[in-house]
Order: structure tokens, then sequence, then C-alpha cells
């Protein structure tokens, strides 16, 4: 199956453009296999895009705007469906494509499936050992920042008094028995 993206090379519109770069770029970076077709230098092209897009998805004037994707003769939609389908990593489903093996994916909801525990299926799945553990120490981030609020037992007040009192050691601190004086060596 070929994803095809109909560009218009010589658009006048840079809103145009950055949209059509942005789909090209991530299907390249990607290494989705599609096929460019330009609508503004075949009137082919444009006709069979204006033609296969569906009637709901077509603007008010009827005329779709580049980029509008198709999976061979499937429509799959436009810039915004695709930026949609990216943001919510459902990609490979709105391009109508089986995502790759050992690609972390997000199924569509329809595509999600609920365990008895209420847990959804493959919700895991694809995880890398290193996320695994960064979502570890982001538990155990959360853990001790509970546990230091529920150690001090000391009511609000109690507890910014506490923070004043580090404060102030800090300041005295800070502030040493040594001072400088005006010629630069130190007196104590």
């Amino acid at each position: 199956m070929v994803i095809k993206v109909f560009v218009a090379t010589s658009s006048g519109s840079i809103a145009i453009r950055k949209k059509q770069q942005e789909v090209v770029g991530f299907l390249e970076a990607n290494k989705i296999d599609f096929k460019e077709l330009d609508i503004a230098g075949d009137e082919d092209n444009r006709k069979w895009m204006r033609e296969n897009v569906p009637g709901e998805k077509k603007p008010q004037n009827g005329i779709p705007l580049p980029p509008q994707i198709f999976n061979e003769e499937q429509y799959c939609g436009d810039f915004d469906s695709f930026f949609s389908a990216k943001e919510e990593n459902i990609i490979y489903s709105f391009l109508g494509l089986a995502p790759p093996p050992g690609s972390k994916v997000t199924k569509s909801p329809e595509e999600e499936t609920s365990l008895p525990n209420g847990d959804v299926a493959g919700e895991l799945e694809g995880t890398s050992a290193t996320e695994g553990a960064e979502k570890a120490e982001e538990g155990g981030e959360n853990e001790a920042q509970k546990g230091g609020d529920e150690d001090s037992g000391s009511p609000p007040e109690t507890q910014e008094k506490n923070f004043l009192s580090v404060e102030g050691r800090q300041g005295v601190w800070g502030s040493g028995s040594t001072k400088q004086d005006s010629g630069g060596g130190r007196t104590t």
C-alpha cells in the first residue's frame, strides 16, 4: 500500500507549504513509503484529489486544499486530521497501515480492549526499560515528596517556622565571622 500525499509545489500560501512540509517530513523521518502528487502542475492529480475527498470533508467552497492524504484509493484525511492523529499517536491507524514491529503505538479507542481489572490491554506494550525506570523514578520522587510532608507531622505554622529557622541559620552562616576590609585583605 502506498500513501499518496497531494501537494501544490507552487503554492503561494506559506501556511499550505508549511503543512505540506510537515506531512512529508514526518513520513520521511518515520520511513513511511509515500508518493507526493503535485496538483499544481498536473490537472489529472488535481481532478482526482477533488473528486475523491468525501463531501463532508470538503470546505464550504467545495475545493479541498492540499495536503490531502490517501492510502491508495482510501481517503485518510487532511492536514488537521493528520496532525490530530500524530498528536494522539495513532498515525499508523490514521494512514491505514500496520505499525512497524517494536514501535510504541497507542491504539485508537475502538482498537483498545479493557481487561477485567479495568486496565487497557497493550497499554504498556513497547515500553522500554529506560521509560520504565523513568516512570519508577517519577513515582519514587512523588513518594519521597509525600513522605516528606507526612513525616513532618507539624501543623503548617510550625513548618513555616522551621523553614524560617533554616533560613536564619543560612543567613548567619552566609555572613560568617570573616569580613573583607577595604584593602581586600581578610580580618576576623
